[in-house]
């Protein structure tokens, strides 16, 4: 069974497919760095469709999620944009924390597995 990368990098690859599953890295948003929880979540979402496309997978076939707010006080407002992104009746399973991202301006992270 083979292995392929996508936004392959020196550190990281940004999504990885074995088999029927792609694992995506810990997604963060470049272009909402330091806007809201909103605004980053949507570009995060954003760009966690397009991974999924490229690895021939959909949002609908997400297993498993984690997502990194760096207030878990702005837990609705992240999810006020999750909530209107994931497809109802294929919801995975998910977990949200809090925790310090890599840079302050960083207010969400989330990775993703899902099947093929």
């Amino acid at each position: 069974m083979g292995i392929e990368r996508f936004g392959v990098g020196p550190r990281m690859s940004k999504a990885v497919k074995h088999g029927d599953t792609v694992y995506l890295a810990g997604q963060v948003a470049d272009a909402a760095k330091g806007e809201s929880v909103a605004e980053q979540t949507a570009e995060i979402l954003a760009i966690i469709d397009a991974l999924l496309k490229d690895a021939g997978s959909h949002k609908s076939k997400i297993l498993s999620v984690t997502i990194w707010l760096t207030d878990i006080k702005t837990f609705p407002e992240m999810n006020s944009v999750w909530d209107q992104w994931v497809p109802q009746g294929d919801t995975p399973a998910r977990a949200t924390v809090e925790a310090t991202l890599a840079a302050p301006d960083y207010k969400v992270e989330i990775a993703v597995i899902a099947a093929c």
